[in-house]
């Protein structure tokens, strides 16, 4: 028998590669002789500034019958009530001018950080539906005996895996979005779409082909239809091999979505280049931004382990 490996032993092996890996990573920084700023970072992940509450017209501060703190205009209407706000910059008997702070209003926001990450969530998302619609026909076009069907697919596969995803979003964005009138939102998904749907097919034409084809058979001589032997026998087995591509070909459409930020989608990407130019902490910045590409990625990740977990404990 082979003898077991020493969990504790390889664990702390494990543990010492990663500080290693820190202790160069920090020596080789301090050699560069960087000042980090990390706080300059966190307003663009979660905005904490408070509203500044300014007063509309000229008025005094007074105190009306119950004894509420309010704004009163010169000609005598109430103009705001101040009661609800908490850090109030000024106290009855004072003369205001239109403009000047009144109070300041605490509260919490998205910063810019923050909104890149949501745009680029929603270009994924959107872009990976329709990739495995579009992906799923041209598969089966890949593997239908109507030869014209069957050389459009490869056709499209080809052109589409021969050219650079960059290229194509400028050519969906300025000749397809301009002739059609597309948003730039709308092109990057287009775009996006056509690309990974190409990759898409490829991984479940594979699949499909990965099923014996005594199953079609089998269903076939049961009575079923094509569309049905295909919809209720072999893609639900196919799924389950294709999961792991898939999950792949997903992460990098996640990627892939920087490339977007080209026709000023304010993706993550996009959003890091604009807190460099207002911070000018690019190390800080491109850090936080792989980071939170990871931590997309690496939640994707999970969750299509915990799927193909349940789906192997469903076997």
């Amino acid at each position: 028998m082979q003898p077991k490996p020493n969990k504790i032993f390889w664990n702390l092996v494990f543990v010492g590669i990663i500080a290693a890996l820190f202790t160069l990573i920090y020596l080789s920084t301090s050699r560069i002789n960087y000042n980090w700023n990390w706080e300059r970072v966190v307003p663009y992940l979660i905005d904490t500034q408070p509203e500044i509450i300014n007063a509309p017209l000229d008025g005094d501060i007074v105190k009306d019958a119950e004894g509420t703190l309010i704004l009163q205009s010169v000609s005598g209407d109430e103009l705001m009530d101040l009661s609800h706000f908490k850090n109030l910059k000024v106290t009855a008997g004072d003369l205001v001018f239109e403009g000047d702070t009144l109070a300041e209003k605490s509260q919490w926001k998205l910063g810019t950080l923050s909104k890149g990450v949501i745009v680029t969530i929603q270009l994924s998302v959107i872009s990976l539906v329709f990739a495995i619609v579009i992906g799923m026909f041209l598969a089966l076009m890949r593997l239908s005996s109507n030869i014209a069907l069957r050389k459009l697919a490869v056709s499209y596969i080809e052109l589409i895996r021969g050219t650079p995803l960059l290229v194509q979003i400028f050519i969906v964005y300025f000749f397809i979005g301009t002739v059609l009138d597309l948003e730039r939102f709308t092109s990057g998904v287009v775009a996006l779409s056509m690309f990974t749907a190409s990759y898409v097919a490829e991984i479940i034409r594979a699949g499909i082909q990965g099923i014996h084809k005594g199953q079609m058979e089998a269903s076939r001589s049961l009575g079923m239809t094509y569309p049905q032997s295909m919809s209720y026998v072999i893609l639900p087995q196919a799924f389950k091999q294709v999961l792991p591509p898939l999950a792949g070909q997903f992460i990098n459409l996640i990627k892939d979505s920087s490339l977007v930020s080209v026709i000023a989608i304010t993706d993550l990407t996009k959003a890091g280049r604009e807190v460099v130019s207002g911070t000018f902490a690019p190390f800080e910045v491109w850090i936080t931004v792989a980071l939170l590409y990871l931590l997309l990625t690496g939640s994707l990740s999970w969750a299509i382990q915990a799927l193909e977990k349940r789906l192997s404990v469903s076997d």
